[in-house]
């Protein structure tokens, strides 16, 4: 950002913020372009965050290469996983200037019928940042002052607030899946794919008691999740489907744990990993689908007659579950250091690409310029 543009950017607590700029996507398949923001002037009821940090998710490459459609047209600038400090604000969100927030990755209305019920991640009007409006690939984003997940100003060491942003999906996410699965110590989860998402995953279910196995093709994820809750690994690249089945059974019956049917976390987001998981599931089982592929898989559906069994999946988390899991970082039951990597927000167009290609290996995370 040259000098010019960052004496422009102005704070105003409860007015406009300008000089802010941001990388769009203006075409599928096409490399996001760095362009300055109008200004960014919130509602009564919105926020202007500051962006410490937006991690790059799958959803992004989904939406950028894969055609996945965005709900807001083109150009839009992309990023769901944001963490920052509000420094504008509409009146009626005024009580959250100054402060560290989480932005919501899935930010619902409150006031719909499935807000009402309880099911708020299937709200129609909810506000997904990178998707229903500018997200936070951004040295600023603007977004509803509901919902937000304050973050403390003191951090515990190796913890930095740029990391956080993760909590916004990669962390949420699997911890909703695990919450809704009622994952508890009589338990074994089993979880196909331990990347970011997974990994996360892992850790939280051993926080909650359960032992865990991993799946995953890459040795490297899996001995990772063996240093961070996994109880047993197995490498689906030199296992067959049978294997895979007779060993996790071993396991369970080694446990010792009591609980009925297995906790079946599938978080690859590809076709060979759900297909493990749905051909895992025993009597009782449960399968929580986190992951995301454009692409079919064929399966049995029947299993889950035979087997008395549930598959469900989860848009996001609830913004009233973000700070149990944000406690779990704080006090240490989730180590994000080993799953993520800082890069500046400069990057954003050369990073994007290199997460399509699967040359970056850990979540990474854009962070703006601090001035």
């Amino acid at each position: 950002m040259s000098p010019a543009t960052e004496t422009t950017i102005e704070k105003a607590s409860t007015g406009v913020v300008r000089g802010a700029y941001g990388f769009r996507l203006t075409a599928v398949g096409q490399r996001l372009e760095r362009q300055e923001l109008p200004a960014l002037d919130p509602g009564p009821d919105q926020v202007v965050v500051k962006v410490a940090g937006c991690g790059v998710c799958h959803t992004d490459i989904g939406y950028a290469f894969d055609g996945v459609p965005t709900r807001h047209p083109l150009p839009l600038v992309l990023g769901h996983e944001i963490v920052g400090r509000v420094v504008a604000a509409g009146e009626r969100a005024a009580h959250w200037l100054g402060q560290n927030v989480i932005v919501p990755a899935v930010n619902p209305c409150g006031e719909c019928p499935a807000c009402k019920a309880g099911r708020a991640t299937i709200c129609r009007k909810q506000f997904m940042p990178g998707n229903d409006g500018d997200g936070g690939f951004a040295t600023h984003v603007v977004v509803p002052g509901r919902g937000l997940c304050p973050v403390p100003d003191k951090l515990p060491d190796g913890v930095s607030v740029a990391a956080l942003s993760v909590v916004a999906d990669a962390v949420t996410t699997p911890f909703e899946a695990i919450r809704r699965a009622q994952l508890g110590a009589n338990d074994v989860a089993v979880f196909t794919g331990v990347g970011g998402i997974g990994g996360f995953g892992v850790q939280i279910a051993a926080a909650f008691g359960a032992a865990v196995v991993a799946i995953d093709i890459d040795r490297e994820r899996l001995d990772l999740a063996a240093q961070h809750g996994a109880a047993l690994t197995l490498d689906a690249s030199q296992r067959s489907e049978k294997d895979l089945k007779s060993s996790v059974r071993t396991f369970v019956k080694q446990s010792g744990r009591s609980g009925i049917g297995l906790k079946i976390f599938e978080t690859s987001g590809t076709t060979a990993g759900q297909a493990t998981a749905f051909g895992l599931l025993d009597h009782g089982g449960y399968l929580a689908v986190v992951g995301y592929t454009p692409r079919p898989v064929e399966v049995r559906l029947s299993n889950l007659m035979a087997f008395d069994a549930t598959a469900r999946g989860n848009w996001g988390c609830p913004p009233e579950q973000y700070p149990a899991a944000l406690a779990l970082v704080l006090e240490g039951n989730i180590t994000l250091a080993p799953y993520v990597e800082e890069h500046s927000l400069e990057e954003a167009p050369e990073l994007l690409e290199a997460v399509h290609r699967h040359a970056i290996r850990r979540r990474a995370i854009l962070v703006p310029p601090s001035k």
